[in-house]
């Protein structure tokens, strides 16, 4: 019998790693969701770090004035990155810089909790955005998906439908972006090991040239991009990435990511390590760095410049050979400059202007604002003549102005910072509890904000400007202004969401994200962008010494976390949240009688209303009630709502069950989920109301109870639960005191040894039950040396990463008189057909003669990997280890993977 109970609603948790479907992992994901150390940094994950704050943001901000460099990184997934480097250039020269990551991740291991695919791919970018504060990058992504592990370039390129999408979206972004220097993290050779480094790479390589010409991609040339081509291309991963020696042959540049900054108080790869820590998905939060000289090297592949090198063939920078001055701005132009005659002399003073600034002391900060408002008001007229009557060709002015925008933008955030400017602005409503309940504004409602502006100097602000949507209005409602110490502003404001307004989401999706390997774009006009951006944004104008400056904000929502309290960028919500879980359901073809499933909704409405629910089944299907209203009082009311539902023909197919949702006319079928964590900024996850259920022929014994520790977090108990097994959480710590008698069958989920200290303790318990007649299953583990080491197995055996990434790779049935072919369901090579994603990962590589290889499978052009399925007779009792991916393939419904799980569970207990 299947069930969705109240406790499996994730809107009910506050985090959404922990939004796992089943209550077994509560006691087991706190310890591993701990935000990271952060060394004294502040913790608040959307305030400006310390090192962007105060004298030591403006010191910061004056390296980025004083250089037009641009460069741009590409990778394939989140924690690719060379963090270190980008740190060097970023905050170390001042280079504007920009990481394109292909992917969101989506397709990895989740290792702090079961979240995966797109979801994952939404905690991802938040754990890449938190990397990025400490690089002092932009961030872009492009449609590929992460689709799990390739072994080939050819593989990757297959799944994302050839290289053209990719490219397309990395030309975008240089034509976008204008870098000077492109640069691949990898080498595009197998050296790079995982196929989707190699693509990048390679793609990298292609994207160099294709950016330039106007004939690839005429269509972005049409919306108004002008081609770009970028002066050097490096690539990296040309001696190993933790190489501090490298022959003088295989790179061009090596860079001492190991330096220590003044700014920063450390160098610049432990800094950016305090950045990597926040991706726990990954496993970093435990990495780390020791102090000392670190080096990165890149090799120079493609340059539309002549050599810069020495007598080696070595470079000191990657901007050797360029002139990345202010100044040098127009020597970029070439014969254009002649068109713009003031555009030098004009740019001279604005770098005058900096090295004045420069000259300041933290004493004396605001002495810097006159020539930093002067080098702005150059900047601005310059942006405006270069705008409208240039004279230039399209692709030197989309340059120049570029270059021009990021130094306004860099101008301005210097002289606020020089002069104690600040504006804030947050809503007026009750500080949420947690990131699940924070305020959320409603399309059609108002709500009020409070507007904070404080001026330490003598600057004078004007009136506060809301920069809004299209539709959206505001409304001085009050304002009270003080000049005790500099100026203090504060009002209040009305602002009224129009009936239509977008709701906050991503801007991407995947109508099946087990299968489909690019993403769908819903809202073209922010694709590549991490995230759309917020919808309210604020400025106010002010004047010092007769110049101008601008400071800007976002409206923030207040909430509260264990840590304290933390702020949020306002969202735009539904009405109503309607949540069918869990999303996928498994019903064995011989259920009887109806299913009971819950559908929880949350009204977000101010008002009290009584909307209406209903279930849409397929077909000859029956749900009772047809119908039921639910009535809200208050906002943020939940409550769930029971169908039972009597499924027509049991035979093996897959169908859904939609939840609905009726006020006012109009239908809500969507669900979200609030992504976020202590150290990381909130976005939000939607999907469909919808329950994917997949009806299996499968026979499933009922003679044992079965015990599930919990590893780093799966779907499988909950699947095991809906076909009808007696399962039953045991927690790690429990191991030591828990009778093991009372089970039949003991499960140890994904990378349990990794994650359970505890299990790892009383592993010989786990061996003497199977010693006195259990049967213990064992599923992968990524700690292949601390595994080996620890010598859990009853006979030796040795863990490898050994695995098989293509999901259709033949699989072979090799002791085919095995019990486990037989017992209770009958095995054959048909259940292997539907898999998704792979078909195992971490297989052994060696074992004692006791061990019995039962299936051997491998990718194309591989040798058989005989170790994703290994028994052993132990005493009275069964040893099973496991590699094969059956946490993807059950919550799935693959009907093979899960009569071949529930026959594994079995082992031992046939009559």
């Amino acid at each position: 019998m299947i069930k969705s109970g109240p406790e499996a609603f994730s809107r009910r948790f506050p985090y959404i790693i922990l939004a796992v479907g089943s209550v077994l992992l509560l006691a087991t994901l706190f310890v591993f969701a701990a935000p990271p150390e952060t060394s004294g940094d502040h913790a608040d994950p959307v305030k400006p770090l310390p090192q962007d704050s105060g004298f030591t943001g403006l010191k910061e901000m004056l390296r980025r004035l004083s250089t037009t460099a641009r460069l741009m990184q590409t990778t394939a997934h989140p924690d690719d990155e060379d963090g270190g480097m980008l740190t060097l250039e970023s905050r170390g020269k001042g280079v504007s810089a920009l990481l394109l990551t292909l992917t969101r991740g989506e397709g990895g291991q989740n290792k702090v909790g079961s979240n995966l695919f797109d979801v994952l791919g939404v905690l991802r970018t938040l754990e890449l955005l938190a990397s990025d504060r400490y690089y002092g990058v932009e961030q872009r992504f492009s449609r590929v998906a992460d689709f799990g592990f390739s072994k080939s370039p050819d593989e990757t390129f297959q799944k994302w439908h050839g290289h053209d999408i990719a490219l397309e979206d990395m030309v975008r972004v240089i034509r976008t972006f204008r870098p000077d220097v492109l640069v691949a993290r990898f080498s595009g050779t197998d050296r790079d090991g995982h196929g989707h480094h190699q693509a990048s790479a390679i793609v990298t390589r292609e994207a160099f040239r294709a950016a330039a010409d106007p004939t690839r991609f005429p269509e972005q040339i049409k919306e108004g991009l002008a081609p770009w081509q970028a002066k050097k291309l490096y690539v990296g991963n040309v001696c190993g990435f933790m190489a501090n020696t490298c022959p003088d042959e295989n790179y061009t540049l090596r860079l001492n990511t190991g330096q220590r900054d003044v700014l920063l108080e450390t160098s610049y790869i432990e800094f950016a390590m305090r950045g990597l820590k926040h991706q726990l998905s990954q496993g970093a939060g435990g990495w780390s760095v020791d102090p000392g000289d670190r080096f990165t090297y890149y090799r120079r592949v493609d340059s539309v410049l002549p050599a810069a090198a020495d007598k080696n063939g070595h470079e000191e920078n990657f901007f050797d050979g360029m002139d990345t001055t202010l100044p040098g701005l127009a020597s970029s132009l070439g014969s254009e400059e002649a068109k713009v005659p003031f555009l030098r002399p004009a740019l001279a003073k604005a770098q005058k202007d900096v090295s004045d600034a420069t000259q300041v002391d933290e004493k004396n900060a605001q002495d810097a604002a006159r020539p930093l408002l002067d080098g702005l008001a150059i900047v601005e007229e310059l942006i405006q003549q270069i705008d409208k009557n240039s004279g230039l060709s399209k692709p030197a002015q989309q340059t120049l102005l570029a270059a021009l925008r990021t130094k306004r933008d860099q101008f301005e955030k210097a002289a606020d910072l020089a002069l104690g400017v600040e504006l804030t602005v947050s809503v007026d409503a009750p500080a949420g509890k947690s990131p699940e309940d924070a305020f959320m504004a409603i399309p059609g409602q108002s709500l009020n904000v409070n507007v904070r502006r404080t001026v330490t100097t003598a600057a004078q602000a004007g009136p506060l400007v809301f920069d809004l949507p299209p539709g959206w209005k505001s409304k001085l409602i009050h304002e009270q202004v003080s000049s005790s110490l500099g100026e203090s502003y504060e009002a209040k404001f009305q602002i009224t969401v129009p009936a239509d307004a977008p709701y906050t989401r991503p801007y991407w999706h995947r109508d099946d994200p087990e299968t489909e390997t690019i993403n769908k774009i819903d809202e073209p006009q922010y694709v590549t962008l991490p995230f759309p951006p917020p919808p309210v944004h604020a400025h106010v104008d002010y004047t010092f010494g007769g110049k101008h400056g601008t400071a800007r904000t976002v409206a923030m929502v207040d909430y509260g976390t264990p840590d304290g309290p933390r702020e949020r960028s306002l969202a735009v919500g539904p009405p109503f949240s309607v949540a069918l879980e869990p999303s996928t359901s498994v019903i064995p073809v011989s259920h009887q009688g109806a299913t009971s499933i819950k559908v929880g909704v949350t009204n977000y409405l101010a008002s009290s209303v009584q909307p209406r629910l209903r279930l849409e089944v397929p077909e000859r299907w029956r749900a009772e009630p047809s119908g039921q209203p639910i009535a809200f009082q208050n906002s943020g009311e939940s409550k769930d709502a029971e169908f039972h539902v009597s499924p027509g023909d049991l035979k093996e197919q897959r169908q859904r069950v939609d939840a609905v949702l009726e006020h006012s006319s109009k239908r809500y079928a969507d669900g979200f989920n609030v992504v976020t964590r202590d150290d990381l900024d909130t976005f939000y996850y939607y999907q469909p109301a919808v329950q994917r259920v997949s009806i299996v022929d499968v026979k499933v014994p009922t003679n044992f109870k079965v015990g599930y520790v919990m590893g780093a977090g799966d779907d499988i108990p909950t699947v095991l639960s809906q076909l009808g097994m007696n399962v039953t959480p045991i927690p790690a710590e429990k191991l030591a005191s828990e009778d093991l008698s009372g089970y039949g069958t003991i499960v140890l989920g994904i990378r349990a040894y990794d994650t359970q200290k505890d299990l790892v303790a009383n592993n010989k318990r786990l061996l003497d039950f199977v010693f006195a007649g259990g049967t213990l299953v064992v599923q992968y583990n990524t700690g292949v040396g601390d595994f080996n080491s620890g010598h859990f197995t009853p006979f030796p055996a040795q863990l490898s990463r050994a695995r098989v990434s293509v999901e259709e790779a033949p699989v072979d049935i090799l002791a085919k008189d095995d019990p486990i072919f037989h017992y209770p369901n009958e095995i054959s090579q048909h259940d292997f057909d539907g898999w998704v994603q792979e078909r195992g990962l971490y297989f052994m590589n060696q074992w004692d003669k006791a061990f019995t290889p039962l299936l051997a499978c491998h990718d194309p052009g591989e040798q058989p990997q005989q170790g994703g399925l290994l028994r052993a007779q132990f005493g009275k009792g069964t040893y099973i280890y496991t590699g094969y991916s059956f946490f993807r393939q059950l919550p799935a419904g693959v009907p093979g993977a899960v009569r071949l799980y529930v026959n594994i569970l079995g082992a031992g207990h046939q009559k």
